[in-house]
């Protein structure tokens, strides 16, 4: 089953609507025979956006592994949660060594939550020199940024700098809650962003709501959003071939429909967006 796609903002770049995270599986140690599988699996199933980030244990190197001659075929993300230029520049090189390649097509500033984020960031020697600095390099194709404790902190950043991408939350309890779908997706519109998906499940804690039986609504309920696609994680393959399923059968939900998801969700908003299994 064929998995849609669609044009990852100004990038022109056609991608899957679903991602692989480089979460689950893939945010671990000496796990390599799985994750060498898994990856490979997912670009098999025939997806074609790949992330993961600095931070993420083990994952670019996962990656760098599995990879090898399939580089070509992936859009290759990473991300470096360094706030100084020199720190993220000691990331991006460390990454490209990690996932084997001479560039990423996106490398981004990684959760964005402060005010003091933001000065640090943006300031004299910030990390925004760096992703700058790799871009006219031709060591990240695109920069982006990436957030989901505050909207009005990724706003912010957005309105500083002008960001290929947005990576941020999207999911029911987001309408409920602090919610970038009303205050970061309009804007990233505005300005013809890439916008990607995350904390879809609500880090796995999705499956413990009363009176759901499976993941399907909740992907539904994001692809049905003003994205380009969304990222999720897995811990196997079995996790992979069932989100690929639900995303190559993906249809549209109706307004009333997600209207009723959002209001069976909102008693749970706050923990769900804070759950961590």
């Amino acid at each position: 089953m064929d998995i849609p796609k669609r044009t990852l903002g100004r990038t022109g770049v056609e991608v899957t609507v679903l991602g692989l995270g480089g979460e689950g599986i893939l945010r671990t140690y000496g796990n390599d025979g799985e994750a060498y599988a898994l990856i490979n699996r997912a670009l098999d199933l025939g997806i074609t956006y790949c992330e993961s980030a600095r931070a993420y244990a083990g994952s670019e190197t996962y990656y760098g592994k599995a990879l090898q001659e399939r580089r070509k075929d992936v859009f290759l993300t990473s991300k470096s949660h360094a706030r100084n230029k020199r720190g993220a520049l000691a990331h991006l090189h460390e990454t490209l060594r990690n996932m084997n390649t001479d560039h990423l097509d996106l490398w981004q500033v990684h959760d964005v939550r402060t005010i003091d984020d933001i000065a640090e960031i943006f300031g004299p020697d910030g990390a925004i020199e760096a992703f700058v600095e790799a871009k006219e390099g031709g060591l990240a194709r695109f920069i982006g940024i990436t957030g989901h404790h505050d909207p009005f902190i990724i706003r912010t950043c957005i309105e500083r700098f002008d960001f290929d991408t947005v990576l941020l939350p999207v999911n029911p309890a987001e309408p409920a809650h602090q919610s970038f779908l009303a205050h970061v997706v309009p804007l990233a519109q505005e300005r013809n962003m890439g916008i990607v998906g995350m904390k879809v499940y609500f880090r796995g804690f999705a499956a413990r709501i009363p009176g759901f039986t499976g993941m399907e609504p909740f992907l539904r309920f994001a692809l049905s959003q003003p994205v380009t696609n969304i990222v999720i994680g897995c811990d196997d393959i079995p996790q992979l071939e069932e989100n690929v399923r639900y995303a190559g059968s993906f249809e549209p939900m109706a307004p009333d429909e997600m209207a009723q998801l959002v209001r069976t969700v909102s008693p749970f908003a706050r923990q769900l967006m804070y759950y961590k299994p």
